[in-house]
């Protein structure tokens, strides 16, 4: 087994901060067990200001496929319903339609 780490970020739409934060205070179960499913664990978000910072580790053989199974989960995709329009695109950089963006590892101490 290899673990991945991934570390991702994107800006909350101001107004929609608290909201965000609310739904995040109780996940739904069907969604931590898709993911938990597709070899997903430590996923952690972190808030500072209107920045996300998002941290998890892979484990599995195929991320590009896992993370096609996470998107194709229907009660996932009801959550992203209520999350997407929380989110902002992160950086001058960001794409059309880009909202989390990778971040490259530069550091990491075991």
């Amino acid at each position: 087994m290899v673990l991945e780490r991934h570390g991702l970020v994107v800006d909350v739409v101001p107004e929609k901060r608290e909201e965000y934060l609310r739904l995040h205070a109780a996940v739904w179960p069907q969604v931590e067990a898709t993911l938990q499913a597709c070899n997903v664990h430590n996923y952690t978000i972190f808030v500072l200001e209107n920045t996300l910072f998002a941290y998890y580790e892979y484990t599995g053989a195929d991320h590009a496929a896992d993370m096609a199974r996470i998107a194709q989960d229907p009660v996932t995709r009801e959550w992203w319903t209520h999350t997407d329009p929380c989110q902002t695109p992160f950086g001058r950089d960001a794409g059309p339609g880009e909202t989390w963006r990778d971040m490259r590892e530069v550091w990491h101490l075991e």
